[in-house]
């Protein structure tokens, strides 16, 4: 059943201009000059006795709930709040079920990658590739980040303000500017903590935002219940789609399990998100962080999807006008809230500020994150005496630089045309090969440099074939520039990692064959694909290359996962495995241990500073257990 919106004749009106009033504008303006206060706060606090680590980690001592907000607010960009409710007006609830991803999604980060990264006590996770292979790995890696971030930060920047142009008619490049210069003052004199404590706020006023849209736009039409019965009537309720083919664009699944992947990518090894947990005061602030984020998650969703089902039920009631029904799909949810609230001064200016907080939030954390990465992999490490005041400096430095260089991608997007869907998608397809070389060097012993790079460069290639070819086939066949599994238009965020949605009418399309149906494949399943491909590409090339060569990797690089696996089994099974195992103790441990472990001291004292010397990545167990885990 279509679920597109009725087309009617009623005469085209202006629904836009003349519900922008000068409460609206207000209260736009007062959200930004907040953010902004927020920012330079944070900075004149600190002005004058900062070092590196202040500027770009906030010390280290951030808390689990601010941290938690601005992980969340990181890739909660405006694109993701217009796109998800316009996905499930057009295709119905089943998106709805990403939720479920969520929860592996946030545990494995938990209890995985933050471990391992912030006992290592990095700045930039790129450190952990040389700690665990060498520094060509690590600046391919950083190399991989920037060129994914520069063009993703000009895209979030002005895709939302074109949408904003088209609908309130904004003067485009004011909103492009004010975003811009705002984000890289705060980000370049505040640093990490100005960034985190205005995400903060930004997210309050995003979900205020969509909050306000909700009740009021169920008031209109009869409440939640009539909402729920008339999306139901309509088709709109999905039920657990169980089709296991990968090539469907939106399974339980795809959904359920292919998202594990995307958000894995983005919570996982991340900068912008990395960075965070490594603000954290305590490793257990930080983990507290990943699991706060969880239920954020849900109530982010759930708003989004209820905004899509409330803007369904009320143009059932209040058909579209053409103006409306032609819309693009970035401009629909715009064009509804506007009409929504045009009778009430002062709430239509709140959601467009919903609209620029996401776009802060984003942009600002893309700013430091690659300040950050730049500083710490590719400047400190060939300027080692580098003074901490003239470090400051160029810190700062290259979070303005960074700006500027956002404001010219920007105006590059505006130049694409029918690139910019190219350009949009380049954030998700390098996200799965990052993923895959992380997940290389930590589960796998055996990996090797030239595997490593090797092994992302495969990645990075199967990622643009299928996702250019994906673009490129949908083009070619005609309907509605939209590829089987993607979109018209689309930005990554931790809803919406590749594509958001179409409001195209639903058409029906041969099933494709051959290289067509390689194409197909569900946008959810490109980072597994991906990170799978960096992964067998790179222990092929490690093991025919001699491996580690009897090198010993760093222990503190590697994470124990078949000891942690064998944890899970029953007690008399553990027993069972560690008399088998007793008698090669002291043979595993000589070979990967320092010389202490090897003269019998630690084993003897049990001294927690020598243990966690020895292995901080156990730091806190006890000294057997973890003989009983190198054996294994």
């Amino acid at each position: 059943m279509s679920t597109s919106a009725p087309y009617t004749s009623t005469p085209a009106t202006d629904v836009v201009t003349a519900t922008f009033s000068i409460v609206d504008y207000v209260i736009f303006s007062l959200v930004l000059v907040l953010s902004l206060a927020i920012g330079l706060y944070h900075a004149y606090r600190g002005w004058g006795r900062r070092t590196v680590g202040q500027l770009l980690l906030a010390d280290r001592k951030m808390g689990c709930l601010p941290v938690a907000l601005s992980l969340l607010a990181t890739f909660q960009s405006a694109v993701a709040i217009l796109g998800a409710p316009s996905e499930i007006y057009q295709n119905g609830t089943q998106y709805w079920f990403l939720g479920c991803s969520y929860f592996l999604g946030l545990l494995i980060p938990a209890h995985v990658f933050i471990p391992v990264f912030y006992r290592l006590h990095l700045t930039s996770a790129y450190e952990y590739l040389e700690l665990r292979f060498n520094k060509t790995v690590r600046i391919c890696g950083t190399v991989t980040f920037i060129f994914q971030m520069v063009i993703y930060m000009g895209v979030v920047l002005y895709a939302p303000s074109l949408a904003l142009n088209a609908v309130t008619g904004f003067d485009l490049w004011l909103s492009v500017l004010t975003l811009g210069i705002i984000c890289t003052i705060y980000t370049a004199l505040g640093g990490l903590k100005a960034v985190i404590w205005t995400d903060v706020f930004q997210t309050l006023v995003m979900f205020l935002g969509q909050l306000v849209v909700i009740i009021v736009g169920s008031a209109r039409v009869g409440g939640l219940g009539h909402v729920w019965e008339v999306a139901s009537q309509h088709g709109l309720i999905s039920g657990i789609e169980l089709d296991p083919d990968p090539f469907v664009r939106h399974t339980f699944w795809t959904l359920a399990f292919g998202g594990v992947f995307m958000m894995l990518s983005l919570y996982g090894v991340n900068q912008a998100q990395v960075q965070r947990y490594l603000s954290s005061r305590t490793e257990k602030a930080a983990v507290l962080s990943c699991y706060a984020v969880f239920p954020c998650q849900q109530v982010t969703l759930a708003m989004s999807c209820l905004i899509g089902l409330v803007m369904f039920a009320y143009y059932q009631k209040y058909p579209m006008s053409p103006q409306q029904s032609q819309a693009a799909p970035d401009q629909f949810v715009l064009y509804f809230v506007m009409d929504l609230l045009k009778n009430l001064p002062g709430l239509p200016g709140l959601f467009v500020a919903c609209l620029f907080s996401g776009s802060l939030s984003t942009i600002s954390s893309a700013f430091n994150s690659l300040a950050t990465v730049t500083m710490e992999d590719l400047i400190r490490p060939w300027f080692p005496e580098c003074s901490e005041t003239r470090a400051i400096i160029l810190s700062r430095s290259l979070a303005f630089g960074y700006g500027l260089v956002c404001l010219g991608m920007a105006y590059v997007s505006s130049q694409m045309g029918p690139l910019l869907q190219a350009a949009i998608s380049i954030f998700g397809m390098v996200g799965g090969p990052l993923l895959g070389l992380f997940c290389l060097g930590m589960f796998f012993p055996c990996a090797n440099p030239l595997g490593a790079i090797v092994g992302l460069l495969a990645g990075l290639v199967m990622a643009f074939w299928i996702g250019i070819g994906s673009m490129v086939t949908g083009m070619g066949s005609g309907v509605a520039s939209v590829p089987p599994n993607g979109s018209s238009f689309s930005l990554p965020s931790n809803l919406t990692i590749a594509a958001m949605t179409t409001l195209m009418p639903t058409t029906t399309v041969s099933k494709p064959s051959g290289l067509q149906r390689f194409y197909s494949l569900s946008y959810l399943w490109y980072s597994a694909h991906n990170s799978t491909t960096v992964i067998v590409v790179g222990l092929i090339v490690s093991l025919l290359t001699g491996g580690m060569r009897g090198r010993t990797p760093n222990p503190r690089t590697i994470y124990p996962v078949l000891p942690k696996l064998l944890a899970l089994l029953p007690m008399s099974c553990q027993k069972r495995l560690h008399c088998q195992s007793h008698s090669q103790d002291l043979q595993v441990d000589t070979a990967l241990f320092p010389e202490k472990m090897r003269n019998g001291s630690l084993r003897a004292s049990g001294d927690p500073e020598a243990l966690a010397e020895a292995s901080p990545v156990h730091q806190g167990t006890s000294p057997t257990f973890i003989l009983h885990e190198t054996s294994l």
